[in-house]
């Protein structure tokens, strides 16, 4: 161990190895996700388990902690060097609360648990997940009372994903929220119904892997910088901004499935590809919070990828690779199929209004799982109980019920409420990229989407973790964050749907 004085420079070549490592370890769990050979599973758990607790272990190291203290006293730093400090010493006082031999439990739990999941999605039954999940839910017990809270132990895992978020502050978002999209749910339902089969016809998988790719590259996803894969379930993952990977899934059943797959995971890698370069290992390298990411997927998905200007210019290249599944479609039933409104069984299918109760479900589940008011042998039947009271809809089976997530199996618990609140930032964002570009969706319309993702990578993604969620918001739009823009939004799409 070298002793002091320590530089910028150590603490970056300290921060560079720790990411060197963490990022080693992302690598084999995305190669878990995608190519892994089933007999490779066991060592690969105590690869990755092995690499995590070797990270922990160096950044929660007397060394670390020596050079982050020194360099707090340090008024020659300029102020985006003063802000790494000060946030890995943030991280670091978290850490240092956690053992590594749990890091080392946990991580092993969790690739059992994965595998566990995968089989009892394949064999449509809970119960052959339940024992993991169960070890994974009395960890995360474990965890929040480890790194401490003040009013419920959810509001501990809730920080790591939004920190500050609490179980408070989301309880009165989502009450809110509640009260105001019911209204908007029974108005759709009393209107006529708008048609979507034709998002069930044959739809070839070569031919959507190919339309997928084109949609990617429309929205700047740089393909020399990253690359797209199959999945059981989609998601993003990044090794530098340089490197970053999207999955989807395919369905020659669902059109949807792939479509929106592909755009939200596609918002997801923007913005990890727009992160600075240089802060790689750094917290101004990082993205900001899982609600401000969740944010750019939801915005891409949705304010844009449903919209009927992106559609515009996309359909007639879809029609044209779908010639017998969509000839007989025009853009505006097609829009408008896409966004019908109705309650159903699966959370990524959902539409932009049902959507959100499918997340206050899981929200409310977890918050009692962790809480203790619940055990996990209840999952299948309360689950079941709150589809029917929020979408008065009858859960069929564990696949479509309870199974239906990759999180738990995870142990992403305190995750959820992010994407609602990453919707909400979306709207307050696209609000204001059509207020400061009035032009915008006229130039979405002819394929053009340069502005939105230029107006993102300055006002979101080049400040990595400098600010909070909110004060980033506030920066960005003038205001912290205010449901009314989802609202407003959400209700103008439905007058468009439903006349």
């Amino acid at each position: 161990m070298k002793k002091g004085p320590y530089t910028y420079s150590h603490y970056k070549e300290q921060m560079h190895k720790i990411a060197d490592i963490k990022y080693a370890a992302a690598v084999l769990q995305w190669d878990q996700e995608t190519y892994l050979p089933q007999k490779g599973n066991h060592w690969r758990g105590q690869q990755i388990s092995t690499l995590s607790e070797l990270a922990h272990n160096i950044f929660t190291s007397d060394e670390t902690r020596s050079i982050i203290q020194e360099l707090l006293e340090n008024n020659q730093l300029n102020e985006k060097e003063k802000r790494n400090v000060e946030l890995s010493w943030e991280d670091y006082q978290r850490n240092f609360k956690i053992p590594s031999s749990f890091v080392k439990e946990l991580s092993v739990t969790i690739n059992k648990s994965y595998h566990d999941w995968i089989e009892a999605r394949k064999e449509n039954d809970f119960k052959k997940f339940q024992h993991s999940l169960t070890k994974i839910v009395e960890l995360k017990k474990k965890e929040a009372d480890l790194l401490g809270y003040k009013d419920h132990p959810y509001s501990a895992l809730m920080n790591d994903y939004d920190k500050g978020l609490t179980v408070e502050t989301t309880d009165h978002i989502f009450s809110d929220l509640s009260k105001k999209l019911l209204p908007i749910l029974d108005l759709a339902m009393n209107k006529q119904q708008v048609e979507n089969r034709f998002l069930h016809k044959k739809f070839d998988k070569k031919k959507q892997w190919e339309f997928g790719l084109g949609l990617l590259k429309n929205m700047h996803f740089d393909f020399e910088a990253g690359r797209q894969d199959i999945s059981e379930h989609p998601f993003t993952t990044n090794f530098n901004s340089a490197d970053v990977r999207v999955t989807t899934r395919i369905d020659e059943h669902d059109l949807a499935n792939m479509v929106w797959s592909c755009i939200h995971e596609g918002g997801h890698a923007l913005y990890e590809q727009g992160l600075p370069f240089e802060q790689y290992g750094m917290p101004l390298g990082e993205y900001c919070s899982l609600s401000i990411h969740e944010s750019q997927s939801r915005l891409w998905e949705n304010c844009i990828g449903r919209s009927p200007e992106f559609w515009q210019y996309h359909f007639p290249f879809l029609q044209f690779t779908f010639p017998e599944a969509l000839s007989d479609l025009d853009v505006i039933s097609f829009f408008k199929g896409i966004n019908r409104i109705e309650p159903s069984l699966i959370r990524t299918e959902a539409d932009e209004l049902t959507y959100h109760f499918h997340v206050i479900i899981r929200y409310e589940i977890e918050k009692k799982l962790i809480e203790g008011s619940i055990e996990t042998k209840d999952i299948p039947s309360i689950w079941k109980e709150y589809y029917l009271r929020y979408l008065g809809i009858e859960v069929p089976d564990d696949k479509r019920g309870c199974l239906q997530d990759i999180h738990w199996s995870h142990g992403s618990f305190g995750y959820f409420a992010t994407y609602s609140i990453g919707s909400l930032y979306a709207a307050q964002f696209w609000n204001k990229i059509k207020t400061e570009n009035s032009n915008v969706t006229n130039e979405i319309k002819s394929g053009n989407s340069s502005f939105v993702h230029h107006w993102l990578k300055k006002e979101i993604y080049s400040y990595g973790r400098e600010f909070s969620s909110n004060q980033l918001c506030k920066n960005a739009t003038g205001e912290t964050l205010q449901s009314d823009y989802f609202i407003n939004y959400l209700k103008n799409k439905m007058i468009s749907v439903y006349d």
